[in-house]
């Protein structure tokens, strides 16, 4: 009986998390080595005064999938993070599963990004136009219910873009 009551709750949790994200889109590219994507990101931001955003997940989690829908959706947020970043979504499977190369990527992407990954997913790395991280945000704080709350979301980008580091 433990068994099957076991199974069915497996089961169960595994639908709603299909259900959760069977309407989202997929914003992660699985195919790029996402060291390489982020010293893009730098090199195009440091031309346009600009801090790198990176958004680090996969579209395997549902939360990270959600925050992505959740800014395109935003009019205030798009101006922000289009204004002041250069916001990438980078991928970080955790699954040994996905090959050997693709755990030594994983492994190398932590150690760059000082093991944001620590916080949860999705997480944000915000790094200046060097290159350097400033700041590592735990997404926790920006939720609210099933969702994300706007006022959070907008002054944790707001924070941190270059004008207002710099002063």
């Amino acid at each position: 009986m433990k068994k099957r009551i076991g199974f069915v709750w497996f089961f169960a949790c595994f639908v709603l998390t299909l259900h959760a994200q069977g309407g989202l889109k997929k914003v992660y590219n699985e195919e790029i080595n996402p060291i390489e994507q982020i010293d893009q990101a730098i090199v195009k931001a440091k031309t346009e005064g600009k801090y790198v955003l990176c958004q680090v997940g996969g579209n395997w989690c549902p939360w990270c999938l959600k925050f992505a829908d959740f800014i395109s959706k935003d009019t205030a947020i798009t101006k922000v993070i289009n204004d002041s970043f250069e916001y990438i979504h980078v991928n970080y499977n955790p699954r040994k599963s996905q090959g050997p190369e693709q755990v030594e990527q994983g492994k190398a992407l932590m150690k760059r990004l000082d093991n944001a990954g620590r916080f949860g997913f999705p997480v944000f790395v915000v790094l200046d136009e060097d290159g350097k991280i400033i700041h590592i945000q735990d997404s926790s704080f920006l939720e609210e219910g099933e969702g994300y709350n706007q006022e959070k979301v907008l002054r944790f980008f707001k924070n941190w873009t270059p004008s207002a580091v710099k002063g």
